[in-house]
């Protein structure tokens, strides 16, 4: 199977690796394209024995041309949200499938582009939510439809992300909504989606609320940062701020980012309390399903802890999950958490609660990456999936949706009811 990837930037890694040394004997890398002539560089020359001039490389406008040139299988779209949508409809409609980073895209008609090429090539679109793959969320999958707590009909959902994590969207490009869609669109698809596969059905009401509160210039001033530069790069009280981000302290960082800024212009490390931040740091959704079930979710995004609280609310009793987590981000020092740091307990109505033995996995991601890697790129190697954690463009869309129609509802005050929005922007989508 032949294998393009465009955008070089830290997302594509796992990618790379799996289709040039995980899965080498069957896949085979034969593009990568970005914008940045040194991220194009730095990511071609990790690829393992290459033979030739080892794989070819292209700017993002000659995007067409390594298809035409390469003639990929499937393409793997790791560029910023935004841009998802122009390299997924291209890649289809020149006769590849499409493998794309999570959120499928960030708006409406972005989506319409998506979802009207998708039906017009019968090409697939793949999008790759690890959460599903967990073993301990699949867990859950695993007790929810076997009944253990009767219909669902409630769930309540709390996200955290701590102040190194949390601190990260608001120093990159998804500090700004144009871009992201905002957190609950780029950070909460996966939450969205878990929740979505879990009920096994689809957002029909949605109403929210939301206000950006601890990211602000007023908070630098109240931390004491006064003077603060655009960027934690020469910052005049970077050695005083507790969310600074040293980009020549890691090889890795400096080589990916400010080596390569004079390429491109990006900078990696700008300033989480910036006047010109335009997403919410602090949101609350409610949600109603077309099977009735109801969900309210919360996300912090600068919360002391990091990780996930889950209750669910069934007609046989309540399933309850936790887990306190730490990912591989930058910026920022933290302790890493207990080793029992998860936890699953049922309490069947009449019976005292009992705690789940949790499922658990090695790898990121909690052991999900491996695991969908597997289902990706070696299918018939990899046991029947009894979960249907796959995702198509279908789900990608619904994930997607909640986030939109929370924005929308943030900006209107009111409810905003899902099917109606996507008749009015002529999308058509089959329920879950």
């Amino acid at each position: 199977m032949r294998y393009a990837i465009v955008g070089t930037g830290a997302r594509h890694q796992m990618f790379r690796g799996a289709i040039t040394e995980t899965y080498d004997q069957t896949s085979e890398l034969v593009g990568l394209c970005d914008t940045n002539d040194a991220r194009l560089a730095l990511s071609a020359s990790t690829v393992p024995d290459q033979s030739g001039n080892g794989v070819a490389t292209y700017k993002a406008e000659d995007f067409g041309q390594m298809l035409d040139e390469q003639k990929p299988d499937t393409v793997v779209v790791t560029v910023p949200d935004y841009l998802h949508h122009e390299y997924i409809v291209a890649a289809m409609k020149a006769g590849c499938n499409v493998m794309t980073e999570k959120p499928m895209t960030t708006d409406l008609s972005r989506l319409k582009a998506i979802i009207d090429a998708q039906k017009e090539t019968g090409k697939s679109v793949t999008v790759t939510f690890n959460y599903r793959y967990t073993p301990a969320r699949t867990q859950i999958k695993d007790l929810l439809q076997s009944g253990a707590i009767g219909d669902i009909v409630a769930v309540d959902f709390s996200w955290h992300l701590d102040r190194v994590h949390g601190a990260d969207y608001f120093r990159r490009w998804h500090r700004y909504k144009d871009k992201s869609g905002g957190l609950l669109v780029h950070k909460s698809t996966h939450h969205f989606d878990l929740v979505n596969w879990w009920l096994g059905s689809s957002p029909k009401s949605v109403s929210a609320n939301g206000r950006l509160a601890f990211y602000t210039p007023q908070m630098a001033e109240a931390l004491g940062l006064s003077g603060h530069g655009e960027r934690c790069y020469a910052c005049p009280v970077a050695k005083k701020c507790d969310f600074r981000m040293d980009l020549e302290s890691d090889a890795a960082l400096k080589a990916l980012y400010l080596d390569a800024e004079e390429f491109d212009g990006y900078a990696r490390d700008k300033c989480v309390f910036a006047d010109d931040i335009t997403i919410e740091d602090t949101m609350q959704v409610q949600v109603g399903y077309e099977n009735g079930a109801m969900l309210n979710y919360t996300l912090c995004a600068y919360s002391p802890w990091e990780g996930l609280e889950i209750r669910f609310h069934g007609t046989k009793g309540e399933l309850v999950h936790k887990h306190v987590e730490v990912h591989g981000v930058f910026g920022g020092q933290r302790a890493r958490p207990a080793q029992d740091a998860i936890t699953t307990t049922l309490h069947v109505a009449g019976k005292a609660p009992e705690k789940i033995g949790v499922w658990e996995g090695t790898g990121d991601h909690g052991g999900a990456d491996p695991v969908m890697l597997g289902y990706l790129f070696d299918p018939e190697g990899m046991d029947p999936d009894l979960y249907g954690r796959s995702s198509s463009h279908v789900d990608g869309a619904w994930s997607i949706l909640t986030g939109i129609a929370a924005n929308a509802s943030m900006a209107s005050g009111e409810t905003t009811h899902v099917r109606k929005m996507l008749d009015e922007n002529g999308i058509e989508l089959p329920s879950q």
